[in-house]
C-alpha cells in the first residue's frame, strides 16, 4: 500500500488536487488506484494564510520510495510550488506517508510518515481509503475516531469524490 498525502490552500485548491493527480499518473510510471474524499482544514503552524483541502491517494508504483519521493516534489515545482517559509501557503504539497511496509529514516525520507498520527488533515483522509491500516499500533479508523472526537471542527468533509481512472479526474 502506497499512500500519499496532498494539500493545496492557494488558488483553485480543489483543481490543484486533481491536476497533481493528473501529472503524477501522466508523467511519472504509477496509478492513482483510488482517492478519499476532499476535507477542508485549518493551516497548522501559520496560522495567517487561507485554509487547506486535503486528501489522500492510494497509488500503485514500481518506483522506489526516493523515486517515488522526487516524482513529487517535480509535481510540486511544475505546479508552481515555492518554498519560501516552513508550513506557508501553497500551491500544492505532496507527501509520501506511507510505502507498502517500508521503514526508512534518511536525511530526505522518513517511512511512514512521523506525523500521520498527529494530524487530522492527514488521518480523517487516510481512513477513508486505508481504516485498517496499522501506524503506532493502533488502527487509522481508532485514531480518526479519536482525534474527531477531541476535535470535530477541524476536519470539514468539503467534497465526497473519486477518481476515474480513465478520464483521470474526480467523479463527484
Amino acid at each position: 500500500m502506497i499512500l500519499v498525502g496532498l494539500g493545496s490552500n492557494l488558488g483553485d485548491r480543489e483543481t490543484q488536487l486533481q491536476q497533481a493527480l493528473q501529472r503524477l499518473e501522466e508523467k511519472h510510471d504509477l496509478c492513482v488506484a483510488a482517492v478519499s474524499n476532499i476535507y477542508e482544514t485549518k493551516p497548522v503552524g501559520d496560522m495567517e494564510q487561507p485554509d487547506f483541502l486535503n486528501m489522500v491517494a492510494l497509488l500503485e508504483t514500481e518506483l522506489t520510495p526516493l523515486a517515488l519521493l522526487q516524482q513529487c516534489l517535480a509535481v510540486e515545482t511544475d505546479m508552481g510550488r515555492v518554498r519560501t517559509r516552513r508550513w506557508g501557503p501553497r500551491v500544492i504539497d505532496i507527501d509520501l506517508l506511507v510505502y507498502h511496509e517500508n521503514e526508512m529514516n534518511t536525511p530526505h525520507l522518513i517511512l511512514p510518515h512521523p506525523e500521520i498520527v498527529n494530524r487530522g488533515f492527514v488521518l480523517i483522509p487516510l481512513n477513508d481509503v486505508a481504516p485498517a491500516l496499522l501506524l503506532a499500533r493502533k488502527s487509522v479508523a481508532t485514531m480518526a475516531a479519536a482525534y474527531l472526537a477531541s476535535d470535530p471542527e477541524s476536519v470539514r468533509l468539503w467534497k465526497k469524490i473519486s477518481w476515474d481512472s480513465e478520464k483521470r479526474s474526480f467523479i463527484a
